[in-house]
């Protein structure tokens, strides 16, 4: 199999209606749609992650995860989001990019032992594989992905 007909999957919940769906990342750029209210899921960016969500997102993903643990209050995680914007957008379909925010999901915040805010929390297969807290540059981002 060649690198461009490898699939990597993965579940994104549609901003719009909430429906979960399994996607190929690999082929992000034919637009993916919502199975269900067939809006566009749009990847290239930072997707939020709930309490409920998380854990389905985490195991559904064939690519690595990288969750931003954050509150909108927070002036070092404002300042963080435009390097984590960019840094969604030039990996699509390599690496899925999750925002949680602590504030309204205290149960992933307490299970995840976040202390400071950002967190940024990378994960393969559902496992952490790696951390870093505070605001931090592209080359880390780039890191923990690997």
């Amino acid at each position: 199999m060649s690198a461009t007909t490898i699939s990597r999957h993965a579940i994104v919940r549609c901003p719009f209606c909430d429906t979960a769906n399994r996607i190929d990342l690999a082929r992000h750029a034919d637009g993916p749609r919502c199975g269900d209210c067939k809006r566009p899921l749009r990847v290239d960016r930072p997707l939020k992650a709930t309490d409920a969500s998380l854990d389905q997102l985490l195991q559904g993903a064939e690519v690595p995860v990288l969750v931003d643990f954050y509150a909108d209050w927070c002036g070092p995680c404002k300042a963080m989001a435009p390097t984590l914007d960019a840094f969604a957008h030039d990996r699509t379909g390599d690496v899925l990019v999750l925002k949680l925010d602590t504030d309204a999901n205290p149960q992933a915040a307490q299970r995840f032992d976040i202390r400071g805010i950002p967190t940024l929390i990378a994960f393969r297969g559902g496992k952490e594989t790696g951390r870093h807290v505070g605001v931090t540059d592209r080359a880390t981002l780039e890191r923990l992905a690997r």
